[in-house]
Order: structure tokens, then C-alpha cells, then sequence
């Protein structure tokens, strides 16, 4: 008789282990799968044979498509056409300087997260997190975005192929917003109207506070859209990226956003800046521009200021993931910190949350200090109190705090007169710079036919630049700026040595800024040099720190010095 074999433990374990294996192939099949996110479908693609030419030193053309830079260092690019023409005729005038864009971008990326095989889970958690973004993004915006991903950099392939990576950037700004350690943010804008104004009309003015580095934000676009749907309209914006963040259109309507506290998004939406470039090219006054906005389903919370000359008033669209509402206070004055306004948002936890902890109240009442010493706003007085350095009564709160209106990190400041369908924007560097001055009905006439070299901007209308610029002062903010890199590493690297004379010479670059004086309390922390430690940290409680959070990690370091001593 056959002695039959049984079901061993051997056999068990070899059965399960071949499961989860089967188990594992199956999950990274079916993840792979799905964070593959093909472009659109597009019929006619002869865009893609035009080349560009060039017209002047600096200056390119496909058809009537324009880009040129200006001697005021802004580069100025027309665009006209089908989604995927005006994309595919973006990508081709501005291939360098989105490359040049996506290389400061990942720059950036990797001196926040050194690790290689972290970015490397991070890009697939990224595309996991985005992969619906298509469902929520309109067919117009993904064409127009793959027409500019056919020109972007093979380089970063490794992050994912070109339509799918220039995609996901448009979300970087919101998530940006979400988790307020990959960029600073902290934007603040503001309206004037009939007696608040040298000519009774509207006037706005705003500082686009988006900071993922210098570099970043040194060459800044002027886009004049002339789509074959919609309005006319012009926005600032960089290479590669066609959302918006502070534009207006030719019915004289004007849209800027301004950052709320929102929860950490678990889900793709729609990117904020794509919800705004919708209400620019599609709005024709507020109430247009709002139901725009109830419409599409947004990443993150925010503020979108809408000015509208048809109105004659500026209101505010409050979005969140889950609802809308609209601030429209119908006053002389409406002012656009970080935080929401509405009877509908402005009680919620969250929101007293961020105006707790965070810099938008203390910036909002500076703003209305401000405003309040000037009987009337012109351009010029915008200029100056979008470039107010000081904090409340004139404090001086240290160069580069987050509760100053000038923040020293602009990528952007901007003014609009919609009545008149005028525009400045400030120069390199931040809002320091001369601001030039746009009329936007004579670019729409004169660029797409220019085949001389010339300005577009009104030179008589220019602000002149910031004294700033030429002081003592700002030559301190920069080496402060320089030295506050090498003062972080030195905190995670306690091998690098800085020398007492050093400290004291960061520390008078920018003596009544807590940072300067909370970093050297790193800096000997680290080292368990807990008297010296603790003098800097406490001396950095006596100056205007930012934010509660700021505070609380100063805190918490003193009472573990104290414990440990």
C-alpha cells in the first residue's frame, strides 16, 4: 500500500509565500497602470512641424505667435489659436526657459529632500495622488498642456514623461499651499475704489508671495492670450506653465490668488491656478466669474480676488475642496490676506486656526494701517505700500519676515487699472525693480504684427525702482540670505564649524529678524552648547516671530534644555 505524502508546513509556506508574490505583481501591475496618464486625444497635430524663427536679437516668432525680451529683463509672449497650437507654440518660444524653469524647480526639490530613493517614492506617491487630475481638468487645458509638454526636457523622464510631469506641476503651487514647508506663501493684495481713489475707478494691487527659490522667479513671462474661445487676456506667469495666478482680460476683469489654510488633499482635483485661468478667459464680471469657480472642484482652500470694471467692484471667491462662497462686501476698500471673510468660512475651526497661527491677521492689519495714510490711491502710492517693509506702527520686524507686506521673495508684484486695461509689474528684483506699465488693448494690436524690435510697455509710466535696492541695507538682506543656507546645513551637519565673529556678523545683518537669533540657537543646540543655545533662543522670543508654530518649536527647545541641564 502507497503511503500518500501529506500537506506539509514546507509545502504551506512555499504556497504562501508564491501568493504574496502573485499579490505583490499584481498590486504594482494594477499601480502602474494606474498612475499612466496619457494626454489627450488630438486629430490635427501640424503644429508641431512650425519652427520658430527668429525676427531680432532676442526676439522669435511662429505665425503670429511673438516672444521678445524686454530691457526691462520681463520676457513678453503672444499667443494665439486652438488649445494645442497656443500650447505647442508656448513650448517652442519658451523651451529654454522652461527648462530653465524645471531645473530650478527639481533644484529646489532636492535641497529640501536630499534623499534619492525618498524622491523616488515621492514621485510615484505624486503621480498615485494625481492620477484622476485629468477627470477633473478640462479637455482645453490638458490639450494646451500637451502642446507645451512636447518641447519640455527629456531630462527628467526619470520623474515622469513629459505631459503627465508638466500636468502634475500645475498642482505643485497648490500643494505648495497645503503643506507650507515645500514653498512660502503668504500673498497679500488689496482694492480701492470710487473716494478711495485719485480718479474714482478701480485700482489693485497685489504681491504674488510663491517662493521655491531665487532662481525660480528670475525670469517672469508676460502672456497675452488671444484664444479662439473666451476673452482676451494677459497673465504673469513662467515657462511651462499655463494656470494663472494674477492676470486680466480685456472686459477689464482682474483675478489674483491669495493662499488659504486647507487641509492636507488626499484626492486629485482641479489646480487652483486652472480654476483661475478659466474665470480670466471665460468671465465677464464677478458673478460669471463666480459660478465658474462653484463649478469645478479645487485641491486646496483659496482666496480669488475678482475685480470687475463691469461691476465696478472687487469681490472674493472663497473655494475649499467641499464648498464656495462669495465675499462681496460692495466697500471702497476690500483687503486680501490669507484667511476667509465670508459669514459662510470665517467661524469655521480652520479658519480661526490660521488667523491664530498664522502671519495673514497681523498682515491684514498692517495693510489697513497702511491704506488708511493715503486719502487717495494712484499706482505710485500702490507701489509704495506693496513694497512696506515694517511691520505694525513702523516696527521694524527684520528684513524677510512673513508678517511684512514686502516679504522680500516675490516672484511677482502687479497693479491693474481694469478701467483703463492697464497693468505694472515689478522688475528683479521681487517688487524692487522698476514696475512697467502695460496697456492691453495697444499690445493686442501691435504685437502679433511687430516685426521690429521695440518696447511694448509705456515708458512714462514706469515707477521708478525701490531705493531699497541701493542701500546698505538690502546688501545685508543678501548676505544674510547667503549665510542662512550655510547656518542650516550647519545645523544638520555638526562637522561644519562656524566661528563666533561669523555669528555675530549674521546676526547684525539682520539683528531684530527672531531668525537670524533662532538659528544661532540651532546652531549651538545641535552641539549641546546649551547656555549658548538657550541665550539666542530666548532672545529670539523677545523679537516678532512669524508664526505660533515658529514659536512653540522655540519653546519646546528651551524647556528640553532646561531638562537636560
Amino acid at each position: 500500500m502507497k503511503k500518500t505524502k501529506g500537506f506539509t508546513f514546507k509545502k504551506f509556506l512555499k504556497y504562501f509565500f508564491l501568493s504574496i508574490l502573485i499579490l505583490i505583481v499584481g498590486f504594482a501591475i494594477y499601480f502602474f497602470q494606474a498612475i499612466k496618464m496619457p494626454p489627450p486625444e488630438v486629430k490635427d497635430l501640424s503644429s508641431l512641424n512650425e519652427k520658430r524663427q527668429i525676427i531680432g536679437h532676442n526676439f522669435y516668432g511662429i505665425k503670429s505667435n511673438r516672444l521678445r525680451k524686454s530691457e526691462s529683463g520681463l520676457y513678453e509672449l503672444y499667443l494665439e489659436g486652438k488649445p494645442f497650437e497656443r500650447g505647442v507654440y508656448n513650448g517652442k518660444l519658451t523651451a529654454e526657459l522652461g527648462k530653465k524653469q524645471e531645473d530650478a524647480f527639481v533644484e529646489e526639490i532636492r535641497k529640501m529632500i536630499p534623499s534619492e530613493s525618498f524622491l523616488n517614492f515621492l514621485k510615484y506617491m505624486t503621480s498615485w495622488f494625481n492620477r484622476n487630475m485629468n477627470e477633473y481638468v478640462p479637455e482645453e487645458y490638458q490639450k494646451e498642456i500637451y502642446g507645451v509638454s512636447e518641447s519640455a526636457s527629456k531630462e527628467y523622464l526619470f520623474i515622469g514623461d513629459n505631459y503627465a510631469r508638466i500636468l502634475n506641476y500645475h498642482a505643485a503651487h497648490d500643494i505648495g499651499h497645503a503643506l507650507q514647508n515645500f514653498a512660502q506663501v503668504g500673498c497679500t493684495s488689496f482694492s480701492c475704489n470710487h473716494k478711495k481713489t485719485k480718479d474714482g475707478k478701480l485700482i489693485i494691487g497685489r504681491n504674488f508671495d510663491f517662493y521655491v527659490g531665487d532662481k525660480f522667479a528670475e525670469d517672469k513671462i508676460v502672456t497675452f492670450y488671444k484664444p479662439d474661445k473666451g476673452c482676451k487676456f494677459v497673465e504673469i506667469t513662467w515657462g511651462g506653465f499655463v494656470g494663472t495666478v494674477s492676470g486680466m482680460n480685456e472686459q477689464g476683469l482682474t483675478v489674483t490668488l491669495n493662499a488659504a489654510k486647507s487641509d492636507i488633499p488626499f484626492s486629485s482635483a482641479d489646480p487652483i491656478s486652472l480654476i483661475a485661468r478659466e474665470i480670466l478667459q471665460y468671465a465677464g464680471n464677478i458673478k460669471e466669474a463666480y459660478e465658474i469657480a462653484k463649478k469645478r472642484k479645487a485641491f486646496v482652500s483659496e482666496a480669488i480676488m475678482i475685480a470687475s470694471a463691469k461691476d465696478d467692484a472687487t469681490a472674493i471667491i472663497e473655494k475649499t475642496p467641499s464648498a464656495c462662497a462669495l465675499f462681496y462686501p460692495k466697500t471702497d476698500i476690500v483687503i486680501g490676506p490669507n484667511h476667509f471673510q465670508s459669514d459662510k468660512f470665517k467661524n469655521t475651526e480652520l479658519n480661526q486656526e490660521n488667523i491664530r497661527e498664522s502671519s495673514s491677521m497681523y498682515r491684514f492689519k498692517r495693510m489697513e494701517e497702511l491704506l488708511s495714510r493715503y486719502d487717495k490711491i494712484g499706482y505710485c502710492e500702490a507701489a509704495n505700500i506693496l513694497r512696506d517693509k515694517k511691520g505694525l506702527h513702523d516696527k521694524n520686524i527684520g528684513m524677510g519676515n512673513e508678517k511684512n507686506i514686502c516679504q522680500l521673495i516675490s516672484h511677482h508684484s502687479i497693479i491693474f487699472k481694469p478701467d483703463e486695461r492697464k497693468f505694472w509689474v515689478s522688475t528683479n528684483s521681487y517688487q524692487l525693480g522698476k514696475y512697467v506699465c502695460y496697456d492691453l488693448d495697444s499690445v493686442f494690436a501691435v504685437f502679433p504684427a511687430m516685426t521690429e524690435n521695440r518696447e511694448l510697455y509705456i515708458e512714462s509710466l514706469s515707477i521708478p525702482p525701490d531705493s531699497f535696492l541701493y542701500s546698505k541695507a538690502y546688501k545685508n538682506f543678501k548676505y544674510f540670505k547667503k549665510q542662512k543656507e550655510i547656518f542650516k546645513h550647519a545645523v544638520k551637519d555638526t562637522s561644519v564649524f562656524i566661528s563666533d565673529a561669523d555669528i555675530q556678523k549674521f546676526i547684525s545683518s539682520n539683528p531684530e529678524y527672531f531668525y537670524v537669533w533662532q538659528l544661532a540657537g540651532k546652531y549651538y543646540y545641535a552641539r549641546k552648547d546649551y547656555e549658548n543655545a538657550m541665550y539666542y533662543y530666548k532672545t529670539a522670543l523677545t523679537k516678532e516671530i512669524t508664526t505660533l508654530t515658529e514659536r512653540s518649536e522655540i519653546e519646546e527647545h528651551l524647556k528640553e534644555i532646561k531638562k537636560d541641564r
